[in-house]
């Protein structure tokens, strides 16, 4: 019979040797999710807020994301590129970290 000191001390060592695995799929989302909304909620923030020029350092993703413009349509389509490119990255950390633990043990 174990005692409830070598217990402690066995689940203290499976703590500490535990790894953690990430589900690509999820974190890819959660970061194309953030991304996506992060875009859309500026690019409307500055529609909102007007001026005389709207976002002129915004209006810089047009040169990435074709089609996007600082204004309400141009949300959308800076949503969908922010959202894919989130996606995109969260995938590839994830699928490298993975990889990474996957090599180190």
């Amino acid at each position: 019979m174990k005692s409830n000191n070598e217990s402690n001390k066995a689940e203290q060592e499976k703590l500490f040797t535990g790894t953690l695995w990430l589900n690509t799929k999820a974190l890819g989302l959660v970061l194309g999710l953030l991304f996506g909304f992060a875009t859309f909620i500026a690019t409307n923030w500055l529609v909102i807020k007007d001026g005389d020029a709207v976002g002129p350092h915004l209006s810089l993703l047009g040169q990435y994301f074709i089609g996007y413009t600082v204004s309400f349509s141009g949300s959308f389509i800076g949503f969908a590129y922010s959202f894919a490119l989130g996606t995109l990255s969260g995938a590839l950390v994830g699928w490298i970290y993975n990889k990474i633990v996957a090599f180190r043990k």
